[in-house]
């Protein structure tokens, strides 16, 4: 037996039970790409994927949300809140806004502020990091 031969039957004994569990057909650590936010009817769709999140808000410089500032003024802490109607990880909601350049980020479980992934449009947040920048016509 060759040793192209040995190496080929090592492999497959390695990754013949990986396949049998399931490890190798469950990529989870892939994420899956989203579009940036994008017009709707009623508004922009805003998403974001963050499977083990418990809470997902979007948090922006438009004056009805003012970086979830209204929240305190208005008693309403579900200002921003993302639903995951189906449970497959990816936060949705459309939110009507007017026209004009915007700043956001996606605010996961109350304390994680994140820029947006899927959209390569940023500007410097002021705190050493950056906002997803959103222009809707």
């Amino acid at each position: 037996m060759t040793a192209q031969r040995y190496l080929v039957l090592a492999l497959a004994a390695i990754a013949l039970p990986l396949i049998g569990c399931g490890s190798l057909a469950k990529l989870d650590f892939v994420k899956r790409r989203l579009p940036p936010p994008y017009p709707v009817d009623g508004g922009v769709m805003f998403q974001f994927s963050s499977p083990s999140a418990r809470v997902v808000q979007v948090a922006g410089s438009w004056p009805e949300n003012d970086w979830l500032r209204g929240q305190a003024e208005n008693a309403r802490y579900d200002l921003g809140r993302m639903e995951d109607p189906d449970g497959d990880g990816v936060w949705m909601l459309v939110v009507p806004i007017e026209p004009g350049r915007y700043q956001y980020k996606f605010v996961v479980d109350d304390t994680n502020w994140k820029e947006d992934p899927n959209n390569p449009q940023k500007v410097d947040d002021g705190f050493g990091g950056f906002n997803s920048l959103l222009i809707v016509d």
